[in-house]
């Protein structure tokens, strides 16, 4: 291990180099100063009420998206952008994982220089190495290289950009010069290159970089990614915009943090709008051609990303025919020393009709304790129940309900005793949008193609004044005519994150401000419904010694 003195325009962060064989690294991380200083603040921000006890976030400074998320020698590999309080810039933060659940910080794994900062970007893992392609800010698109056991060591291939940050793309497609009207990077600006992700297809290395394409006669953008290739990493070829038949966007989406993968026999992109959030686009990868025509679309954020919403995803394949997907999620109040978090990783697998599943991934079992249940029970109209029994601000909740014609089931969690303070979970069956594609017939019964509705509203969350206000969350999930509603609910501090009947997930960060802001209740409205099953655990924290 040795250090490296970094002049004026470098990161002011310490940097080391490693050794290149495993029991050498760990041993080396024992006694480096930059993982002291780590597990310092670590310990020292873990007394905030609002850190997360079982989500990852950073253990100093600022946290922006997830970067690179990948499997490697045995382990889970996750970067993410993030902001040193030594260092204003964004490096690549690091941290590894065997379960997806319990984390262990690394060093910084890529620090700005030549670049002025180390921006969003995917992993492509070969059988030697781990390639990073990221976007490094005010310069261009960057390919950085690992080879090392624990991904300590990166080496930036040509030592700059090697997509610089130009305007062919918008030249090419328009014929035009300059700047696109309106266009700000690096809010789908197409005169430049951002957010790259890779992969390989018969010895040829593709990159789509995120962006935005001009539609009709208005020039109102639509999302769109940019497709380069190259045989060596260091010099890339563009060839045009990839995505063919998308109608399933929002004018003025873009399609940053690309990351494009295939999932079952279909092929998915996953990116976040700077508009709208994080999205997704199911169709088919077209190989001679090199595009991917869009059959299906939805969303991960179903809301304005900030505050406190879903950001930006990251994913990688889970070597069962999914993907693990994970994202930030930002803060909607002030908290000194650090801000975001990171989602509970999630597997996302292919359904019929274009559709996904949703459930949570990883082992977040093994955080379970203090088992609680409550006995089946019926839930009358009108008439909230609260279920004394239940408590808590990190907790697992596993519930069946059958609805029956209740006009909305709805559950309250982080409520304080007197309902000054509330978190509401709603669950509005068949109110939905039809979707006639799902049965493929027109004569199909209504309550056969239309999906529910799942709401996840803070509007009551805190009576703090510094809390910043957020719409529900409003998302679409299909549950079967005679199905019930089966709801997995992660309570953690500052975030609750709702899984639906393995089809659908809704998260947002909340911050009650009372203390006893800590219980749970049920309600039906206007017709009985009845509680089938309602399972609790409390949940550890995934740092030695409650360290957060």
């Amino acid at each position: 291990m040795s250090g490296t003195t970094h002049s004026d325009d470098t990161s002011r962060v310490p940097r080391f180099t490693f050794a290149g064989t495993l029991p050498e690294q760990r041993a080396h991380l024992e006694q480096n100063p930059l993982m002291a200083r780590l597990r310092q603040s670590r310990q020292a921000l873990a007394s905030d009420p609002y850190r997360p006890l079982c989500h990852f976030v950073s253990p100093e400074g600022r946290l922006n998206d997830p970067n690179g998320l990948c499997f490697w020698r045995g382990q889970w590999h996750l970067f993410y952008q993030a902001q040193p309080p030594d260092e204003p810039r964004w490096h690549w933060g690091h941290t590894v994982s065997e379960d997806l659940i319990h984390w262990r910080d690394l060093p910084y794994a890529i620090y700005p220089n030549p670049e002025e900062g180390c921006w969003s970007g995917s992993t492509w893992v070969e059988e030697d190495r781990v390639i990073a392609m990221y976007h490094g800010h005010l310069l261009g698109n960057m390919v950085a290289v690992s080879r090392d056991p624990l991904l300590l060591n990166w080496e930036k291939v040509t030592g700059t950009t090697v997509i610089p940050n130009v305007a062919p793309i918008w030249e090419k497609i328009t014929g035009k010069e300059g700047r696109p009207r309106g266009s700000v990077f690096p809010v789908g600006a197409i005169n430049t290159v951002y957010d790259p992700c890779i992969w390989k297809k018969n010895g040829v290395y593709y990159s789509l970089s995120g962006g935005t394409i001009p539609h009709g006669p208005s020039g109102k953008r639509l999302r769109n990614a940019f497709l380069f290739r190259s045989t060596d990493l260091a010099t890339w070829e563009y060839l045009h915009p990839f995505i063919e038949g998308d109608v399933f966007g929002l004018t003025g989406d873009d399609a940053a943090c690309p990351y494009f993968w295939p999932l079952g026999d279909r092929h998915i992109l996953i990116h976040f709008s700077h508009m709208s959030g994080s999205k997704y686009l199911i169709g088919d990868y077209d190989t001679a051609r090199d595009t991917f025509t869009a059959t299906a679309g939805g969303a991960f954020t179903f809301g304005a990303p900030s505050p406190s919403g879903v950001h930006a995803p990251s994913t990688t394949p889970d070597g069962r025919g999914g993907l693990v997907a994970m994202f930030n999620i930002n803060a909607g109040k002030p908290t000194p020393g650090w801000n975001q978090i990171m989602s509970l990783p999630r597997r996302l697998t292919l359904a019929d009709n274009d559709e996904l599943n949703i459930e949570p991934a990883g082992d977040i079992e093994s955080l379970r304790h203090d088992h609680q249940t409550v006995a089946p029970m019926p839930l009358p109209a009108n008439r909230e129940v609260v279920l004394e029994q239940i408590r808590g601000n990190a907790v697992e909740l596993v519930m069946e309900i059958d609805p029956k014609n209740a006009a909305m089931v709805e559950l309250n969690v982080l409520r304080s005793p007197g309902r000054e303070e509330y978190t509401r979970i709603v669950f509005f069956k068949r109110r939905g949008y039809r979707n006639w594609e799902r049965c493929g017939d027109w004569g199909s019964k209504v309550a056969e193609t239309t999906d529910s509705l799942i709401t996840l509203d803070t509007s009551y969350s805190s009576e703090l004044p510094d809390v910043a206000s957020r719409a529900p969350e409003i998302a679409p999930v299909y549950v079967k005519a005679g199905e019930p509603l089966k709801l997995r609910v992660f309570i953690d501090r500052s975030v609750v994150e709702v899984f639906v009947n393995g089809r659908q997930c809704v998260a947002v960060r909340a911050y009650p401000g009372r203390a006893d802001s800590l219980g749970v209740s049920l309600r039906a409205q206007g017709q009985d419904a009845m509680l089938n099953r309602l399972d609790a655990w409390q949940l550890r924290s995934i740092w030695p010694s409650r360290a957060g």
